[in-house]
């Protein structure tokens, strides 16, 4: 959840660390704060809120430049946001910046309180930093790894020393770090794009690990204490990548960026007009041999899985699962050796996500990976792995990395029906090319963006609303509504429209919005009806639906087309002005739309 940076080197430390923490706010923002390697000591300055904030505070305060220090931008786990509980957390001696979750905290408190050790904050960061600094005689390795060995839980650690004040420490367990390398300069960091703006090369911490981090060297050491090597990696993201490019927020530069994520993702994958996985220990041979299929994933990644799952069945006839990650391991889930666990993660690093993974492979079945980031603990973890290339994802609120993560089911749902022999070689040829078009079938819905923005007008006072549809049109609910919860605080719920009698209309009242989706030819009378019974009970009726789609009288007050395309592949289109609509809602309600309270990009604590 929380944003990490460490630097050492010849720059002013404090502002490669506001710089990092800037490209980091996503990861939280309810406090950030810096410790400095300074003569005399490390010099702590932390603040409750936004990153502006402490910009304020190390302003007045004019400190000396520092060639060395850590900082750390915060969504609050243990103790409410404010002062005292921002990170890093210090004593004379070691100061640490944190994320993660500490489980037994409560004891370990105890024993410090019994040793004389007294506290100030909620959290359980204070806890560690003060265990480190009990264990502390003057070798920085052995105290780290004596205090972490009493430690149960998650963390990604970036510690100084005051006795080593040209020295970060990293240290990472089940919660993503990586070490960035430049010349005559080094960096920590939770995420790339922390580092851009000075190196594009990084190696990323195992389990276990644990990084000197010096201006001339990066020392790597296992759980074990032993000197290890780590792969140097180098990012394909550039910073022009991670900054908005002149739109107003992240979020509607990469829902514009959806047409090249697009053709980035399905093009490299497809070879003489069939989809190629390119994968090579998924054979044909293999793929016919799968039973069941799992798709497990939290939030949009599930909403992705989704309709991965209702593609895999209508093609392949394949029995396809879908599961919340978080709820997974906990149901004892039946998994045998010729199933296939497919997790969904646009981070790479989601916990519950990585837990889950970690399950189907102690049952022995074979797990593939659909994640964005390379070299991420999921992706070095599964025993396949699909790149969705999406490019730096940075607003909070998911859109292009979950279109790609549709792309990339669809074309397995097509390599597995083709091996399986349940469509043509015809049609799944067709259903390629349609795909491959993806791209251009979605650009006409970017430029409708005023229409979207006039809806969002008519309903930006609204407190509640539903969201309806069936089929695939119903896991696009599902989306649409997360989407507006997310980032305008509208309260949001979606529905099966068939579900409707079954409860749900004694919500409906006059003026209620109703959003139905209507783009599934199958279903679309149905559907159709099932708005009508809305309207009928005063509902204030947005319908997104076809072209051609013949609209009785009085089914809806609004009504936005979009252009015909292939039913399984509608949700590609029908997507964008969702987002849009959710966008456009969160501005008009003065919300930040980039920063929606409460949320965190990437979840890697359960």
């Amino acid at each position: 959840m929380c944003g990490i940076v460490g630097y050492v080197g010849k720059r002013n430390a404090q502002n490669v660390l506001l710089d990092g923490l800037e490209k980091l706010e996503y990861r939280g923002y309810d406090s950030a704060g810096v410790a400095l390697a300074l003569e005399g000591g490390i010099r702590v300055v932390k603040s409750k809120g936004r990153l502006a904030e402490l910009r304020k505070k190390l302003e007045l305060q004019a400190l000396a430049e520092s060639r060395c220090g850590i900082g750390h931008t915060r969504w609050a786990t243990h103790g409410e946001p404010s002062d005292v509980n921002s990170h890093p957390h210090s004593t004379p001696r070691v100061s640490i910046v944190h994320n993660g979750i500490i489980e037994n905290y409560g004891i370990l408190k105890e024993r410090l309180i019994a040793k004389g050790y007294t506290f100030e904050s909620e959290t359980d960061t204070e806890v560690l930093v003060k265990l480190i600094d009990n264990c502390y005689e003057g070798e920085p390795l052995k105290a780290l790894h004596e205090a972490l060995g009493m430690v149960r839980g998650s963390y990604a650690l970036a510690v100084l020393f005051k006795d080593f004040p040209d020295t970060v420490f990293a240290v990472k367990r089940e919660s993503p770090l990586i070490v960035g390398w430049g010349e005559g300069e080094n960096f920590v960091a939770s995420d790339i794009p922390a580092l851009l703006k000075y190196t594009r090369k990084y190696s990323v911490l195992e389990e276990g690990d644990l990084a000197v981090v010096t201006a001339g060297s990066i020392q790597f050491y296992n759980e074990f204490a032993e000197p290890v090597e780590r792969e140097v990696l180098t990012a394909d993201w550039d910073m022009e990548a991670a900054e908005k490019g002149g739109y107003p927020h992240f979020m509607l530069k990469e829902i514009n960026e959806q047409p090249a994520a697009i053709t980035a993702t399905v093009s490299p994958r497809v070879e003489n007009g069939l989809p190629d996985l390119r994968i090579p220990e998924l054979s044909d041979e293999v793929l016919r041999g799968i039973g069941t299929i799992h798709l497990v994933a939290c939030g949009t990644a599930m909403h992705a899985g989704m309709v991965g799952k209702a593609a895999i069945e209508a093609l392949a006839r394949v029995p396809a699962e879908v599961d919340i990650a978080s709820e997974f391991r906990y149901r004892n889930p039946i998994l045998r050796p010729n199933d296939l666990v497919i997790i969904i993660s646009q981070s790479g690093e989601t916990s519950d996500t990585l837990a889950a993974l970690k399950l189907a492979k102690s049952r022995g079945v074979p797990v593939l990976a659909i994640v964005n980031v390379v070299g991420s603990s999921i992706a070095r973890a599964a025993d396949h792995v699909l790149y969705t290339y999406a490019g730096p994802e940075i607003a909070v609120a998911s859109t292009k990395a979950y279109t790609v993560q549709m792309c990339v089911l669809y074309l397995f749902a097509f390599r597995l029906a083709l091996a399986r022999g349940e469509q043509t070689e015809a049609e799944i040829r067709r259903l390629t090319a349609e795909l491959l078009r993806a791209s251009e079938v979605i650009k006409p819905r970017l430029a409708d963006c005023e229409q979207i923005k006039y809806l969002a007008s008519r309903f930006v006072n609204t407190q509640s609303c539903f969201f309806i549809g069936r089929g695939f049109d119903y896991s696009l609910s599902l989306e649409g509504s997360l989407k507006l919860k997310e980032i305008s605080y509208v309260h949001s719920d979606a529905y099966a429209a068939g579900e409707l009698k079954h409860g749900t209309i004694s919500l409906i009242t006059e003026g209620v919005p109703v959003i139905a989706l209507a783009t599934q030819k199958q279903v679309y009378e149905k559907t159709i009806s099932n708005a009508k019974e809305t309207k009928s009970r005063g509902a204030k009726v947005l319908l997104f639906t076809t072209k051609d789609a013949v609209v009785p009288e009085g089914v809806a007050d609004y009504v936005v087309r979009l252009d015909d395309y292939d039913d399984l592949l509608m949700p590609l289109q029908l997507i964008v002005p969702l987002q849009l609509f959710a966008y456009y809602m969160a501005v008009l309600r003065g919300c930040d739309v980039d920063k929606p309270r409460n949320l965190a990009k990437s979840v890697t604590v359960e």
